[in-house]
């Protein structure tokens, strides 16, 4: 006797998925469904590097700047904050609650070419914006090389080999 079973496209898919994430066990291995579940909070971090430093871009509207901690601890950055639900009125019956709240941790692992004593951050209309000035021996340098009478400029990263 054949049995008809409804044919689920994604459902290798999602087996996969599930399989990969309880083998890192890690909050990246998280898929959107799953973030969105939970109920946790974790913003969203652009990071950019040029010549001079790295650039953090936390995405954190609504939370208070005072409720942000950002520390550097052996090559560690790590910002902590929390977004307080502030919807404690009886006047107000919520039918829907999407956005995230509570405390969220960051942590990266940043290079040595960091300066540890040239770190910033501003807050500004819910960016906080972490800037990491880069050590002045990691930052490229041009040297000016002679070959006969004719100078040749060529860059350098200011890093060795």
């Amino acid at each position: 006797m054949t049995f008809m079973t409804r044919w689920e496209p994604f459902r290798e898919m999602t087996n996969l998925q599930n399989t990969l994430n309880r083998i890192l066990n890690q909050e990246y291995a998280q898929t959107g469904d799953d973030l969105m579940t939970s109920g946790t909070f974790m913003p969203a971090v652009d990071i950019y590097e040029d010549e001079n430093s790295f650039k953090l871009h936390f995405e954190v509207p609504g939370i208070n700047e005072k409720d942000l901690d950002i520390r550097l601890e052996n090559n560690t950055l790590t910002v902590r904050g929390e977004r307080k639900f502030e919807g404690e009125q009886k006047e107000e019956n919520f039918r829907r609650v999407e956005r995230r709240y509570g405390s969220f941790t960051r942590s990266f692992t940043l290079p040595n070419t960091v300066d540890p004593e040239k770190v910033t951050a501003d807050y500004n209309n819910g960016i906080l914006t972490v800037q990491l000035a880069k050590r002045a021996e990691a930052k490229p340098k041009q040297i000016k090389v002679s070959i006969g009478a004719q100078p040749k400029q060529v860059k350098g990263t200011g890093q060795a080999a």
